[in-house]
């Protein structure tokens, strides 16, 4: 649970009780956005704040990942996920930068330190408990997450997708609602991220398919071919 200080600040979180593969690493930067990285997927930025390019500086001097956390209204989502530089596509003479980063650990917020021109937080970074998702539903997740790109005439290919956080590819690759992909980046089992993947998809599909006729429909005006 977030907690935030009179002026509105996040100060800390409480945390549960560490588990095997859990660990609290100390301050990493952290970049709040209106987006919700997965892991093993890319994300593509602008740098441009001053404060964001000195923050992305230090981390190709140091080689460093950095925090990506969802920003809410009232603050900072408490799941986050860090991001890798694999690219500088760009390095502009005033330090801006077009990068292209991907998604890499799961975090929760310990704590958020304010001493920097830029966030920086102490972590809980966590894995999935043990457990694959069984075939079948695996096998209808890539079905739907394959009718959803022909609906837009996309097509993504999965032959490099880590088995174990395939949901996290499926959904990394579709314009998904944000707070579905907090809730699965926060999920700490496969099996349940690919069950709610499924009931996701199975709901939004067919009115996917509904609003491709009805725009059909339109764009006929009417007339019988």
């Amino acid at each position: 649970m977030l907690q935030y200080n009179q002026d509105g600040a996040l100060v800390f979180a409480f945390i549960p009780a560490l588990a095997a593969g859990d660990s609290v690493d100390a301050l990493i930067p952290l970049f709040p956005l209106d987006v919700v990285l997965l892991p093993g997927t890319p994300l593509p930025l602008h740098i441009f704040e001053p404060r964001y390019k000195e923050m992305i500086g230090e981390c190709l001097a140091q080689n460093r990942v950095f925090g990506v956390v969802r920003a809410l209204e009232q603050g900072l989502a408490d799941v986050g996920c860090t991001a890798e530089i694999v690219t500088v596509v760009k390095e502009y003479p005033d330090g801006e930068f077009d990068l292209v980063t991907e998604g890499r650990r799961r975090f929760e917020l310990v704590r958020i330190d304010h001493e920097r021109s830029f966030l920086r937080a102490e972590v809980l970074a966590f894995d999935d408990e043990p457990g694959a998702a069984p075939q079948e539903d695996t096998a209808r997740a890539i079905q739907l997450h394959s009718e959803l790109l022909a609906i837009a005439g996309a097509h993504q290919d999965l032959s490099l997708a880590d088995p174990s956080l395939l949901s996290f590819y499926l959904a990394g690759s579709l314009p998904l609602d944000l707070d579905f992909k907090q809730k699965l980046l926060a999920l700490r089992s496969e099996p349940q991220r690919i069950t709610s993947l499924i009931y996701y998809l199975e709901t939004i599909i067919p009115r996917l398919h509904r609003a491709a006729g009805a725009r059909e429909k339109a764009r006929g005006n009417g007339h019988v071919h």
